[in-house]
């Protein structure tokens, strides 16, 4: 049975045709001089295939490695943004949680421990399968799951 949800004033800020997105490509923020770490690690540890890179035009010509001001890369079907810290972005040691799903936890934890990682929590086992959680050099928090333990056939309520 399906169930009315209620999201706000409607007619008022209603646009006149239906929206769509695209994509929701969340964002890591990490200092301008981190950035490029950044990117070696998630490719490192994630396996995370670049896709695009913009770099600081002033900068480029300064330096031997141009600072980086956005980069998205990809990790399974997803895609996600590592960009320069600015004021827009949140505190300084924040972090973000992710969550990945494998069929082998083991081998993806130890993965990305041996890229520079540190485990958060060890790898455990539920009614919902594996999953363990590591912390990347620059503050987010990476929960590696079997791709069993984020789906369920129990009915939302």
């Amino acid at each position: 049975m399906a169930q009315e949800v209620d999201n706000g004033p409607a007619a008022e800020n209603a646009p006149t045709k239906p929206l769509v997105f695209s994509a929701l490509k969340p964002q890591i923020c990490v200092s301008a001089a981190k950035a490029n770490d950044a990117i070696a690690f998630y490719k490192a540890a994630f396996c995370a295939e670049e896709l695009k890179r913009a770099v600081h035009p002033k900068r480029k010509a300064e330096q031997d490695i141009p600072l980086v001001l956005s980069c998205e890369l990809q990790i399974g079907g997803s895609v996600f943004i590592v960009c320069d810290k600015t004021e827009e972005c949140a505190a300084e040691n924040i972090g973000f949680t992710f969550c990945l799903e494998t069929e082998d936890v083991e081998a993806a934890v130890s993965h990305a421990l041996k890229a520079g990682a540190v485990v958060e929590s060890e790898i455990s086992e539920d009614e919902s399968g594996r999953s363990g959680k590591v912390k990347d050099p620059f503050g987010n928090i990476w929960t590696v799951c079997s791709a069993s333990s984020q789906s369920s056939d129990a009915p939302v309520a």
